[in-house]
């Protein structure tokens, strides 16, 4: 029964993977309680006239995720039929899975409709920067917005006037404004989930706190979600997960307030790995773990596999990320 559930969740998994360029391809199959990755890795070929942002958005993936996939690409010139590697696979945040996560240096939020309780959508998002931190911690969504003004703090006004770009007490609603036209209020004063007029900064540590969505994907998610929703935010540079007998590591490049080292982060994903699976049951393939900790790809790495007595060593598989 329980491969029959997990080989149906595998070719759910793969019909939306072979559907990745379709607009839909934010939204997931839920995987069961044990399992954690859900997507799947594409590609695309880059045009004359391409950047990876406009690739980025056509996906639905964020600035600094498909740069980090694509190390070897030319941000604004990627060349004519360039192969431009597609992050669209995820390992799920510990977290509930409930509500709404936002996993800032990931700069990703994941989204479990209420009502469609075996789904999982996940978006990319802008937070804020070093000197403007997003919160950590649970808070709640307590109000909805269409079209709304934006009263500039003080502090951003000062900032503003600094660079000789003084801002108004009201901006009104329209296209100029920066919270686009839906926001979120979160529980956390000063503090929201919102559009943006200027989708191509999706993806970035650029705003003064709030998380800052695309257009459509900030409509689609106002449309769903629910005055009391909880939205949990967490710091996990880098996760762990399952899918079917295959542990996987995804990491992303840390906060800089947090000055982990690559060797502090090889240090504590052991220890991570050692308390929940004892390393003498697992075949953990060391290099592929320290490989992925290093690169920062935000790819999903396969570095082990459950113990099978008929065929012991680990191999890891042939990946999209190994292009």
């Amino acid at each position: 029964m329980v491969h029959q559930i997990i080989l149906g969740f595998m070719f759910r998994t793969f019909i939306l993977g072979a559907l990745s360029f379709a607009s839909f391809a934010e939204t997931f199959p839920l995987p069961p309680s044990d399992l954690d990755l859900i997507g799947s890795m594409g590609y695309t070929h880059a045009t004359q006239e391409d950047t990876l942002l406009d690739i980025a958005k056509r996906f639905d993936l964020g600035q600094e995720e498909i740069v980090e996939a694509n190390p070897e690409v030319d941000r604004w010139m990627p060349g004519e039929n360039t192969m431009v590697v597609l992050p669209q696979r995820y390992i799920l945040p510990k977290a509930p899975r409930s509500g709404a996560v936002v996993n800032i240096p990931e700069m990703r939020i994941y989204y479990y409709p209420k009502t469609r309780r075996n789904e999982v959508v996940t978006h990319p998002v802008s937070i804020g920067r070093m000197d403007w931190r997003s919160p950590l911690g649970t808070t709640r969504v307590v109000g909805k917005t269409k079209d709304p003004s934006w009263t500039p703090p003080e502090s951003i006004k000062i900032e503003h006037a600094a660079k000789g770009d003084p801002l108004p007490d009201v901006v009104p609603p329209g296209p100029d404004n920066p919270l686009g036209a839906y926001a979120l209020r979160l529980g956390v004063p000063g503090y929201l989930i919102h559009g943006t007029d200027k989708p191509f900064g999706i993806g970035m540590r650029v705003t003064h706190g709030c998380v800052r969505m695309y257009p459509e994907d900030i409509e689609s998610l106002f449309a769903d979600i629910e005055i009391g929703t909880p939205v949990v935010f967490v710091d996990q540079a880098v996760k762990l997960g399952w899918f079917a007998d295959t542990l996987y590591v995804e990491a992303h490049p840390a906060l800089e307030e947090s000055q982990i080292s690559d060797e502090q982060a090889l240090e504590q994903t052991f220890a991570r790995i050692e308390s929940d699976y004892p390393l003498g049951l697992l075949n953990l393939d060391s290099d592929s773990l320290r490989n992925a900790l290093r690169e920062r790809r935000g790819i999903p790495v396969a570095i082990s596999r459950k113990p099978d007595i008929e065929n012991p060593r680990f191999e890891p598989e042939e990946d999209i990320s190994s292009l």
